[in-house]
Parts: C-alpha cells; sequence; structure tokens
C-alpha cells in the first residue's frame, strides 16, 4: 500500500476555522486572483486549493451550498463533471502530470474538511511527488507559488 504523506496540511486540520462556509465566501467576493478562483461557470467554478497536497490542486464546486453529490440538480451535476475533465484537460496541459487523484470525500467520517459543501478535488500527480522531506524534516517543498500556478492555469479551464 502506498501512502501519501502531507503532513504540512495540519495547519488547516488544526488551524481556526473561519465562520461561515469558504466555498459559499470565495465567489461572492470580487478579486477572483487573490480568492484563486480560476473559473466560474453557471452553476460551479474552479479555485485553487489553499493547502494543496501538490501543485495545481483544483477544487470544483457548486455555488449551491449542499452537502452530497446527490444533492445537486442534474443540471449542476452535468456542469460539474465537465469542469472536472476541462480541469484535467488544464492540468495536462499547463503542467503534464503523470496521472491525477480525482475524488469527493462526502460527510467527516470520509475525509471532507468541508462536509457541508460538497466539492471535488482533482490532484495532479507525478512519478516521486513524495519525498523525504515532509518525513524528517517537517518541510513541504512545493515547487510553485500558488499565484503562479494561478496565472499558469488561469484561462485554460
Amino acid at each position: 500500500m502506498e501512502h501519501i504523506w502531507a503532513p504540512w496540511r495540519i495547519e488547516f486540520i488544526l488551524g481556526e476555522k473561519p465562520e461561515g462556509c469558504f466555498l459559499c465566501q470565495r465567489p461572492q467576493e470580487s478579486d477572483d486572483r487573490s480568492c484563486l478562483i480560476l473559473f466560474r461557470a453557471e452553476r460551479n467554478f474552479v479555485i485553487l486549493n489553499r493547502y494543496p497536497y501538490n501543485p495545481g490542486h483544483l477544487l470544483i464546486a457548486p455555488y449551491s451550498h449542499v452537502p452530497t453529490l446527490e444533492d445537486l440538480s442534474d443540471e449542476e451535476t452535468l456542469e460539474h463533471f465537465d469542469l472536472v475533465k476541462r480541469c484535467t484537460r488544464a492540468l495536462r496541459h499547463a503542467f503534464q502530470p503523470a496521472g491525477f487523484n480525482i475524488g469527493i470525500n462526502q460527510g467527516r467520517t470520509a475525509g471532507a474538511g468541508v462536509a457541508d459543501h460538497m466539492h471535488t478535488h482533482v490532484v495532479p500527480r507525478w512519478e516521486g511527488d513524495t519525498n523525504f522531506m515532509p518525513v524528517v524534516a517537517d518541510t513541504r517543498i512545493l515547487p510553485q507559488a500558488l499565484q503562479s500556478t494561478y496565472d499558469k492555469l488561469l484561462g485554460l479551464i
């Protein structure tokens, strides 16, 4: 069994959580760059994960605040998964990953950090993208800043 170690995410896990739902709040703000929103569709949007597993880790979320996939309308669902496809295409073009992890964690027990607003993770993967630094030095090496990742993906989705 392969393990993906992400100890840098402890800042998110143990950190103080802001009031409300960031997946509802961010689309209400006007500065997409500072909010890391890459693309707005009619029913869903794409945002960079502020605590990524890898550079280019994207979240696709509906504007509607619903906890599970089955709570989405058919139109929201179709657009949502079209955006998953568009995101993998954009990430492949921008970063040439060897593969992807695409997943939905529904409920806290399933690992959802934001359990009451369903969203899909798209995580680009490369051979050897986990290394010893997070384990032995409590240091995460991300070869690209969030704003650089944002700039590279902006307009590709």
